[in-house]
């Protein structure tokens, strides 16, 4: 149980991050909420599949390999740049804790990374295109990040340094080994409702694309940009070893700026 405040807006929640038992196991809110954002996703995309040019019996096959080698990519992502959370202190290096997602640890861009190289292959067998695919899968994507950061607000995790703003978050936390009250940026919401808006922007523009691929390199856009002033409030990035640079802003920026460069380039063109 924990408890999370916003006193300046006069509210408190006690969370529990368990929702029920099934027998001895435990289901947590994390994984309802990111259920629910993956189904709305699903249903978002089966309904707008037609005007894409895509099948919907397409889809469901895709999510097959999609889903778990997401999850895959999004631990992976985060083992390789939290490396040493895994060693023992022998040095070795702890199997069995990498595998425990349960835990904790997923980065969402392995998980984006992963999706668009399994979509690639899908598209290349199925003989689909990977563009039009493309253009109606980030809908999906927005539509699942959006709701999926609410799980971090229930396991009061991915929340920004200490602020003063009127909708500053209260919680408890670990610091130093000392646990202390802190008032900080609910970055959880920032990024909730940045995809919010990138989603109602997308949903406005995409009858006005100019260029099958136009989508996907609005959502990069979009989602770069908000990432990359929101990634700067938090405490806990993932570094480049041996460097102060969070590693999610780097590649925030280096995505926002091709996508702009593309966008540009074919209207022109």
């Amino acid at each position: 149980m924990g408890t999370v405040a916003f006193p300046g807006l006069g509210l408190e929640f006690h969370l529990n991050r368990v929702a029920f038992h099934i027998g001895s196991w435990p289901v947590y809110w994390y994984g309802i909420i990111i259920a629910a954002g993956f189904l709305l996703a699903v249903l978002y995309c089966c309904h707008a599949a037609k005007r894409f040019g895509i099948k919907q019996d397409d889809i469901i096959d895709m999510l097959f390999f999609a889903v778990p080698l997401s999850i895959v990519g999004a631990r992976l992502y985060y083992i390789l740049f939290y490396l040493d959370l895994y060693r023992r202190e022998d040095g070795s290096l702890d199997f069995g804790a990498m595998v425990r997602i349960w835990d904790g640890g997923l980065a969402i861009y392995g998980g984006v990374i992963m999706a668009v190289v399994v979509l690639l292959v899908f598209c290349k067998v199925r003989k689909i295109r990977f563009l039009a695919f493309a253009d109606l899968g980030v809908f999906g994507m927005l539509i699942g990040q959006m709701i999926g950061r609410w799980g971090n607000f229930v396991n009061i995790e991915a929340y920004g340094g200490p602020t003063e703003l009127p909708w500053r978050m209260g919680i408890y936390a670990y610091v130093d080994g000392v646990r202390q009250y802190l008032e900080v940026h609910p970055t959880f919401l920032y990024e909730s409702l940045w995809n919010l808006g990138v989603l109602a922007f997308m949903l406005w523009y995409r009858k006005r694309k100019h260029f099958e691929g136009e989508m996907l390199w609005v959502y990069f856009l979009g989602y770069g940009l908000g990432r990359l002033w929101i990634e700067g409030l938090r405490t806990d990035q993932l570094k480049l070893p041996g460097t102060p640079l969070a590693v999610s802003q780097l590649l925030s920026a280096v995505l926002a700026v091709a996508a702009a460069g593309v966008i540009i380039w074919r209207r022109r063109k």
